[in-house]
């Protein structure tokens, strides 16, 4: 049985389509990140995407835990062509390209960019094929972490992304022979 403690990085303070740009994030708020830090398992490793905005979050936290390589397929959905736009900007262009992106997610991707589908086969793919152990904390982003919140509650793309994930929130996925259950979804400690 093996818990991933997912923790979504702190806020850019970007109102874009923030992806694969790499945006640092806000680490200011020292009481939430140390709240954090003693709500994971201590003995836990702890492994990050390998954007900023997570691997800096993943420092914050890390403490006395072992800290693993920063992994590529932990990324957030690649926008491509939308990367660091404002909706609205694309909304003029695009209009009926990006509600469907939004209204049914899946096989839909951006141009230049990916679909909800291959950012969940990219993230189960490492998910799946990890050794992990019986704690490991990830830092990641929404997109990422709600794939795996799609794979435990069995919901469809359009249900998922409808679930909140908030910056420094917790979402424990528990793997026991085959079968996902969550246990926490968007918590703050």
């Amino acid at each position: 049985m093996t818990t991933w403690w997912w923790v979504r990085h702190g806020p850019t303070h970007r109102k874009d389509m923030i992806g694969w740009t790499d945006a640092p994030a806000d680490l200011s708020d020292v009481y939430r990140l140390r709240r954090l830090h003693e709500f994971l398992p201590a003995q836990a490793p702890v492994v990050s995407s390998d954007l900023s905005r997570a691997s800096d979050t993943a420092s914050a936290i890390q403490g006395q835990r072992a800290r693993l390589p920063h992994v590529r397929a932990l990324r957030e959905i690649n926008f491509g062509s939308w990367e660091a736009r404002h909706f609205d900007e694309i909304d003029s262009e695009e209009d009926s390209l990006i509600r469907q992106f939004w209204e049914m997610p899946g096989d839909l991707a951006a141009p230049d960019g990916e679909s909800w589908n291959e950012l969940s086969s990219r993230v189960s793919a490492f998910v799946d094929a990890y050794d992990a152990p019986a704690h490991i904390i990830a830092v990641a982003h929404m997109g990422t972490i709600l794939t795996q919140v799609q794979r435990a509650l069995g919901l469809s793309a359009y249900e998922t992304l409808a679930q909140k994930i908030e910056n420094f929130s917790v979402t424990a996925l528990t793997h026991d022979n085959g079968v996902w259950h969550a246990r926490h979804i968007n918590h703050h400690p």
